[in-house]
């Protein structure tokens, strides 16, 4: 399983670090402009392979990495796919290319959220914010449920012992679950909480991530694995071992 490098947290008084990889340099030149004026530190390069350099660079890594799917050589794809073997940045794709599938196939390799262009600015930073707040320090208390247990002020997992790489879209849902283990949480709540958006009409969000924790959590062989069942109609639940779920 792959070994994600640590969160990065951030010093008091430090704006957060954006990069924005794009090939449209107009469009980098007009987001960067409107990130920074919003008290945001910004880089742009604009294709795949610088963004991953700067991805290695570890004294110049960024908080969020907003990446363009349609670039020259390497697209977007391809990078995330990349990246994700030993990053657990948050990604924000953007792309040209609304149309629900390819969210869907963002989604499945690694990223946290996923906006069509064009997007108004202001939605961008709004979307930037909830990553960046998902991402930032969060109660110190440990959550434990059946061998699942999760620091949230790390945002680290070990199941039976064993740490178990999350990318923090899949943390945060898994975080919302377990700190209500054994109650159902509808769609709605959990795009809200572990997503900080609200649910737009046919997202399929929750259910990608949901599929990528479970495949996840199945890695890894134990008597005691919490599961997450989907309550038709309703949403989901983290339940412990012979647990069933309660309503709300």
């Amino acid at each position: 399983m792959a070994i994600l490098h640590p969160p990065v947290l951030l010093e008091p008084n430090v704006n957060p670090r954006i990069l924005i990889a794009d090939d449209d340099r107009e469009l980098c030149a007009l987001l960067a402009d409107y990130l920074t004026r919003n008290e945001l530190q910004v880089e742009t390069v604009h294709d795949a392979d610088a963004a991953l350099a700067t991805l290695r660079d570890g004294a110049h890594c960024p908080d969020l990495l907003i990446l363009d799917v349609m670039m020259p050589g390497k697209d977007g794809w391809a990078a995330l796919r990349e990246l994700r073997v030993a990053h657990d940045v948050p990604v924000l794709m953007l792309s040209a290319r609304g149309e629900p599938e390819d969210r869907v196939r963002g989604l499945e390799l690694g990223a946290d959220d996923y906006l069509p262009k064009p997007c108004l600015p202001r939605e961008l930073l709004a979307r930037v914010r909830a990553l960046l707040r998902r991402a930032g320090t969060e109660d110190a208390s440990e959550i434990i449920v059946d061998a699942l247990r999760l620091v949230p002020a790390e945002r680290r997992a070990w199941l039976d012992g064993t740490e178990v790489a999350f990318t923090g879209a899949e943390y945060s849902l898994l975080l919302t679950l377990a700190r209500r283990a054994g109650h159902v949480l509808d769609k709605a709540t959990l795009t809200q909480e572990a997503l900080g958006r609200p649910l737009e009409r046919f997202d399929r969000s929750i259910d990608v991530h949901v599929s990528r924790v479970r495949h996840k959590l199945g890695e890894i062989a134990t008597g005691k694995v919490p599961r997450i069942e989907a309550v038709r109609g309703s949403g989901y639940v983290l339940l412990k071992e012979g647990e069933t779920p309660d309503a709300g």
